[in-house]
């Protein structure tokens, strides 16, 4: 049960978790107990906690309606430049306490549950995750649109609402086994569904080529029923839309067929219709090329362009009443961000609804449609570029291919006028590959139809222009930009780290909440021995309380005074979980080698899930759990060192241990993580980082000064010379005796002996064709780890470091990113404005 807050607390607290005025707390008793007895419970006698938890979340609602209506009212009467973000994945995690957050609630609804005699923290525990992405890209999505309701713009994210989301993980005898995440079972307060903008989206038919133009015909027809979850800024008064598309079939689905006695499947099959909407693909960074996610990526498209189209002719302009029918405008007043080349078929299906619909000529439309669209890129890794099948699309849609082809010949014929006779080159930057099944190059499209292109970290910009994409940028440089990821400071520190958070306000005052490059200014209180304590303190009682959540969820007992060494991120061989695995068996063979030496006592925790298909990552967490069950139960190593695999990590279970950890691992092979965003929650919340220079860990040094880093291997160019001359792994393993040891044990069975040919998979592929090159890494890293392990023991050297790393987070802030993405890319300028809220006469 929480405690009630002293007068000398609330002071103490200043308004980080806002003010609980007494008239506050009195009306959202009021509202609470009216949604407990009118809206949830009428005929029952007794309310569960689901009830408490809905009345507490329809009491919160109540506070965001008055600001939506208000906000959209704003933008209709000022006609803003609006921006779109397009993405197949928005993972959003839970929405109570960031809505409380963000408008100032918190301390008031913690005060009125006391009141009631309930627990906050148990009622926000019954929430569902909103799971609806795989990680990096869909939770830099959430970032995104929480920054861009913050700085004032008139943006919208839209994307698919799953009735599944990723999978729930459980891990039986040290196995991953996927459960359904039926994240909607009890309903979910956060949305409203909007079935007066239901859009037809149209598949399959044929395309007939008229004197009157081009009509595609003989369609199948889905539905799309879009649902509003409310986007609030930080207590700036705006609520933007995130618009997310579920799939129903017409009515007259497959009945308009006189199939006779066939109603009842026909009624049945409504099914195939409405599969569409019905679960997220669970790959992260690879492309698996099915039918079915090939008509996710066009559903959303097509009814988004729909959307644009319709609020763009309707908006008004200036003090007329007149509806905007002329398209050429639509640069002006929409920006179209592509999140990856998932929603790529925005540009092939905006260019239908310009030339079929709209009549507009090819060069026209062209133009247009390059000057609206953007395309971010996040991976380099081949495995996840999308390249769909020809026959596919002649199949699905027959009409985006005849355009795609035009698009193809256009670009080819500039292609070849730039660079006369290089046949190489056409073959090269051409939309279709061809050879063994024609596939269309989705990234060539999105280059080819968007006048920004921008990678997601500095060292990420660079290697596409150098790289995968060079004979791009070298005939249209203009076009690349980079736009390093950022994390929103509200859910990554003010929401998950409040402790932390008041610390920080406490010496520099809490502006830097929506400005966090004043974060800066912690540099004046490095050496100050009362910041440095309560820093450390702060970060003592979170790996407490984190230390208690594993005891009463998994049952585990960890010691809360040894380094906390956490891995947390989707299971990758390119993110090299198999290195710390190998650090993890070196410590242990030391440990029992010499038993008497003081060592650094570690919890290393690894979580994180494979994709279902994906066996190496099935392999890895089998031997994770596999070394776990070894060294926590030899009595000779005691709690120096443990080692946990933590279960189905989300977004919720990020919120918890990211405040908790010591150390951050960001150890993939230089030039293969394009950004990584956990390494910045990481750094945010006071954990120092052991990585490479990869992705924004380079930045990340940058800014809070190498040495206040644990930065070890191989850079990108050192990657380069060894591809050429041909890694051979061999060659460390007989070199390195720690290593062979480690390796021999794997193979040898030491860590499953009742099947000791269990890990000869991980084996052979570590030893003959590892493409991430681990061995290469292993001795700098194991260096590196002892280095880690000494400064541990002196922790005020220790937190001075970590005052340095938060000191260097403020670019890190999505605001600075979103900033740059709407002065470089969009042409909107962001505002720190507040506008007037619902209870203000206007």
């Amino acid at each position: 049960m929480a405690k009630p807050l002293t007068d000398q607390d609330k002071k103490k607290q200043i308004s980080v978790r806002g003010l609980a005025g007494v008239e506050n707390v009195a009306d959202l008793k009021t509202n609470f107990n009216r949604h407990l007895h009118f809206t949830l419970v009428k005929d029952r006698n007794v309310a569960t906690k689901r009830d408490y938890y809905f009345a507490l979340a329809n009491t919160v609602r109540d506070h965001l309606v008055g600001r939506w209506i208000r906000t959209q009212q704003h933008y209709y009467e000022k006609d803003p430049k609006r921006v779109y973000y397009l993405s197949l994945e928005f993972y959003m995690g839970r929405t109570l306490q960031n809505t409380m957050v963000n408008l100032a609630l918190e301390n008031a609804c913690d005060e009125a549950t006391y009141q009631l005699g309930l627990d906050m923290e148990e009622l926000q525990d019954i929430e569902e995750d909103a799971g609806l992405g795989n990680g990096g890209l869909g939770r830099l999505a959430a970032c995104f649109l929480d920054s861009m309701a913050s700085l004032g713009l008139a943006a919208y994210g839209y994307g698919i609402r799953y009735e599944f989301g990723i999978f729930n993980q459980k891990i039986v005898n040290g196995w991953q086994v996927e459960e359904a995440d039926d994240w909607l079972r009890y309903g979910n307060p956060w949305e409203k569904a909007r079935p007066e903008y239901m859009r037809p989206v149209h598949f399959y038919g044929r395309v007939e080529h008229t004197v009157d133009g081009v009509q595609w015909v003989d369609t199948q027809v889905v539905l799309a029923l879009p649902y509003d979850t409310p986007v609030p800024g930080y207590r700036n008064n705006i609520v933007n839309t995130m618009r997310l598309w579920s799939a129903k079939a017409p009515c007259d689905f497959n009945l308009k067929d006189f199939n006779v006695g066939g109603y009842i499947q026909a009624v049945l099959d409504r099914n195939l219709a409405e599969n569409i909407s019905r679960v997220l693909y669970p790959n992260d960074n690879f492309f698996e090329g099915k039918e079915l996610r090939l008509k996710q990526e066009y559903f959303v498209v097509a009814a988004t362009l729909q959307d644009i189209i319709r609020r763009f002719k309707a908006s008004k302009f200036g003090s007329t009443d007149f509806v905007r029918m002329d398209l050429s405008m639509l640069p002006d007043k929409v920006a179209i961000q592509l999140n990856d080349t998932h929603p790529a078929l925005a540009i092939p299906e905006l260019m239908r609804i310009l030339l079929d619909i709209e009549k507009l000529t090819w060069e026209k439309s062209w133009d247009i449609v390059i000057r609206t669209c953007a395309y971010t890129n996040h991976t380099v890794l081949p495995e996840a570029l999308e390249r769909w099948p020809v026959d596919l699309f002649q199949n699905l849609l027959p009409r985006h291919l005849e355009i795609i082809y035009e698009i193809n010949r256009r670009h080819l014929e500039r292609v070849s006028k730039n660079y006369p006779g290089d046949a190489d080159r056409m073959r090269r930057m051409s939309l279709i590959e061809e050879g063994g099944t024609k596939k269309i190059n989705m990234a060539h499209l999105c280059i080819v139809g968007s006048h920004a292109v921008n990678g997601v970290a500095r060292i990420h910009s660079e290697i596409i222009k150098d790289t995968v994409f060079k004979d791009f940028y070298e005939m249209d440089p203009q076009k690349f930009q980079n736009k390093t990821n950022g994390i929103t400071p509200r859910r990554w520190l003010v929401m998950c780290n409040p402790g932390l958070a008041e610390v920080l306000a406490e010496r520099i005052g809490e502006d830097y909440i929506r400005d966090l490059d004043q974060l800066k200014k912690l540099l004046d209180f490095v050496n100050d021995d009362a910041l440095i304590r309560d820093v450390a303190k702060v970060k003592q009682e979170n790996k407490i309380k984190f230390a208690a959540h594993l005891e009463e969820h998994y049952k585990v007992k960890i010691n809360p005074s040894s380094m906390f060494d956490v891995q947390v991120k989707r299971i990758h061989e390119y993110k090299r979980q198999l290195l710390n695995c190998l650090h993890i068996i070196t410590l242990y063979n030391r440990i029992k080698k010499e038993p008497n030496k003081s060592w650094t006592p570690r919890t290393i925790m690894i979580g994180g899930k494979a994709a279902p298909g994906y066996h190496t990552a099935k392999m890895i967490i089998k031997l994770i759990t596999a070394i776990g069950d070894i060294v926590n139960n030899d009595p000779v190593v005691g709690d120096r060192l443990k080692v946990i695999f933590l279960e189905n990590y989300r977004v919720t279970l990020a919120e918890k241990v990211i405040p908790a950890a010591d150390l951050s691992e960001q150890i993939s092979t230089a030039g293969t993580e394009a950004s990584g965003t956990g390494n910045m929650k990481f750094m945010l919340n006071g954990a120092l980082t052991i990585g490479t220079m990869d992705g924004a860990n380079v930045e990340m040094a940058e800014e809070a000064g190498e040495e206040n880093l644990f930065i070890f291997g191989m850079r990108v160019p050192d990657v380069e010379a060894m591809e050429k001359k041909g890694y051979d792994a061999m060659e460390y393993y007989n070199r390195i005796p720690e290593l062979k040891q480690a390796m021999d044990q794997i193979s040898g069975g030491f860590f499953s002996p009742d099947h000791p040919a269990l890990f000869k998979d991980l084996v052979t592929m570590l030893m003959h064709h590892d493409r991430f090159k681990v061995f290469a890494d292993y001795e700098a890293y194991i260096k590196c780890q002892d280095k880690v392990g000494a400064l541990y023991k002196n922790p005020k050297e220790w937190t001075k470091k970590v005052i340095h790393n938060i000191a260097g987070c403020g670019k890190f802030s999505s605001d600075r990113t979103i900033s740059q993405y709407a002065r470089e890319i969009w042409g909107m300028e962001p505002s720190l404005e507040k506008i007037a809220a619902p209870d203000d006469p206007r």
